[in-house]
């Protein structure tokens, strides 16, 4: 691969709201950009490489791909439209030249498309607008843009930002058109539009190399990798850099490789030089934020700045009567050695280690994102147990500051009455009502944190599966006050054993059951929902008595109602302060922290 000059490289990131069409768009771009050989299988969403972002349908890591178009090269990042991974979007905004930002023509701007929008002004690049999905039966295109338009001026654009080049596209039909009328074709004019239309900042091949590291990535062969844009300068294969950290500590270090993208794969370059985006091996310590630099001229380059975690929960070992059945890493140490690993690549998220209390205590964006690394530790034979989140509490002169989240909400007209009144309880105060022809009403609230947790599960069930929510977060505001918990308390089992259908048939009057017959508990799980508001400790191994008689119609089959199975993001989203999950390889447990002598003497439930 020959070396670019800087004028013929364009670095782009995509963003977008989540589900507006980013990852698709992206596999036409690469489709068209002849990367791959004619019989070449290529599966769809072919960016989304991490085995949970295929199976959850979104974006959680940003990755980058190059095309090239005429005697240009593209350097594309596809970044997470999820706010809980906003992270990921802050790191990689420094590397790009521009952002095409990608509205669902149909839809509009959304909450996520305000927040990637607001950083992006912010660093003071000019973003493309690509109004995707024009193909669907009611898509306004032309309502959209005005959206758009009255967005930017609503974050505070310049006049230049304001002055934005936009086109019309279809990812999944892989088309782009300058105008409504033009004929549908290909994506050509998009990669047109974004030659003529980013401004790159031009490097000097002349200077000495300067880079900024960005990202962050770990090779079993060749260790840490940093990556990044190079500023300034060239970098060859064995030449000496000096790595500043975030203690303006300076070390000389030689880079063993040095490599690039040619559409998903990486290769290994010999050299390269200003404008491009590289990931370089041979730093040890290297981290995010960190400066390499030729030593005949030392620049250290500002910190990569980051939002706070909103959100925290602590991490301990798995204390329960089942512990190790599944697991093959069970320790406070292996989890320590785990989290730290993490914490280096992984800047969003906040990890801090309480060796009194034999608990780490970890920090993210939301609920989502702590699900993200909770769910990878157990697919990697991790056993742990999870508190329920806490919000992150700021205290400025003597007075207590909470997050708080804009909430957009989408639900049939039927249904808004009891999620007004639900989110009132929950102190949200509402910005926003508004009813289409169609019969949708959208909503808007300003809710504490803390108010939207454990309320998603809630709003499946009141709006029937049919409302749509989105949450980002807003700012720091003044404590709202208490905000009621959980209304209804649970079911607790008092043995330990298999639970049986005839205990289950008898328990279901009872509430809502979370486990099937033969699955097997311990005393302190939490096996089902109280109807009421108190906890009730039940019986629900219990078989039933046999004997040699047998009457007419007593023994006729038994009709169970299915239990109620949770994901992770529902566990911990469900427990309360007095509650633990825990998580191992194959299930997701919920139980009491401490069942009390009370409780272990109260009647229970037959």
């Amino acid at each position: 691969m020959s070396m670019y000059e800087p004028d013929k490289i364009r670095n782009i990131a995509i963003i977008a709201h989540i589900d507006h069409g980013k990852t698709t768009l992206l596999d036409a771009l690469l489709k068209q950009s002849n990367i791959f050989r004619d019989n070449q299988q290529v599966r769809e969403r072919m960016m989304d490489s991490y085995d949970q972002e295929q199976e959850r349908g979104i974006t959680i890591f940003a990755k980058q791909t190059s095309v090239a178009f005429d005697d240009y090269k593209i350097n594309i990042i596809d970044t997470p439209g999820h706010a809980d991974f906003s992270g990921e979007v802050e790191r990689i905004l420094g590397m790009v030249d521009s952002v095409l930002l990608l509205v669902d023509a149909q839809e509009g701007p959304m909450p996520q498309t305000r927040f990637v929008l607001s950083k992006s002004l912010k660093m003071g690049l000019k973003p493309i607008v690509v109004l995707n999905k024009i193909d669907r039966p009611h898509a306004a295109p032309d309502r959209v843009l005005d959206e758009t338009f009255d967005l930017f001026a609503e974050l505070g654009a310049t006049d230049e930002q304001l002055d934005f080049r936009y086109c019309y596209a279809s990812g999944l039909s892989g088309f782009a058109i300058h105008h409504l009328h033009d004929m549908h074709k290909d994506m050509r004019p998009l990669f047109e539009l974004i030659i003529y239309a980013v401004h790159p900042r031009l490097g000097s091949f002349e200077e000495p190399f300067l880079m900024h590291v960005s990202t962050i990535s770990y090779d079993d062969y060749v260790g840490r990798q940093a990556c990044g844009r190079i500023l300034n300068g060239t970098v060859k294969k064995g030449q000496s850099v000096i790595h500043i950290d975030e203690n303006g500590v300076e070390t000389r270090s030689s880079i063993t490789r040095i490599e690039g993208y040619q559409g998903l794969e990486k290769v290994e370059l010999d050299e390269s030089g200003a404008g491009d985006i590289i990931i370089i091996s041979g730093i040890p310590n290297v981290t995010i934020g960190d400066t390499l630099c030729d030593p005949k001229k030392i620049v250290r380059l500002p910190r990569i700045k980051l939002d706070e975690p909103t959100l925290s929960v602590d991490i301990t070992v798995n204390n329960s009567p089942f512990v190790g059945r599944s697991g093959k890493h069970v320790t406070m140490n292996k989890l320590r050695d785990r989290l730290e690993h993490e914490k280096r690549a992984n800047i969003s998220l906040r990890i801090d280690d309480d060796v009194e209390d034999d608990k780490i205590t970890v920090s993210g964006r939301g609920e989502l994102h702590l699900a993200v690394l909770i769910e990878a530790m157990r697919r990697q034979g991790y056993e742990f147990s999870i508190s329920k989140p806490r919000v992150i509490i700021k205290e400025e002169a003597g007075i207590k500051y909470e997050p708080i989240e804009r909430v957009h909400i989408e639900v049939p007209q039927e249904y808004s009455g009891n999620v007004i009144e639900e989110l009132s309880r929950r102190k949200g105060e509402m910005q926003v009502l508004d009813t289409n022809e169609n019969g949708i009403t959208a909503l808007e609230f300003l809710i504490p944190t803390r108010g939207l947790m454990g309320y998603r599960n809630e709003f499946l069930t009141i709006t029937r599966g049919l409302g749509i929510l989105t949450a980002i977060f807003e700012h720091f505001a003044p404590w709202r006050g208490v905000i009621p918990g959980r209304p209804r308390g649970v079911l607790i089992s008092n043995a330990v054993g298999k639970t049986s259908g005839y205990a289950c048939f008898n328990l279901q009057d009872r509430g809502t059951l979370f486990v099937k017959p033969g699955d097997e508990v311990y005393e302190g799980m939490v096996v089902g929902e109280n109807s009421r508001d108190n906890d009730l400790v039940v019986n629900v191994i219990k078989g039933k008595q046999l004997t040699n008689v047998r009457a007419s119609g007593s023994d006729e089959n038994i009709i169970l109602t299915p239990a109620r199975l949770f994901t992770l993001e529902q566990a911990i989203d469900y427990i309360q302060d007095d509650e633990l999950i825990e998580v191992t390889p194959d299930s997701i447990r919920m139980r009491k922290r401490h069942l009390t002598e009370g409780e272990r003497k109260r009647p229970t439930a037959k």
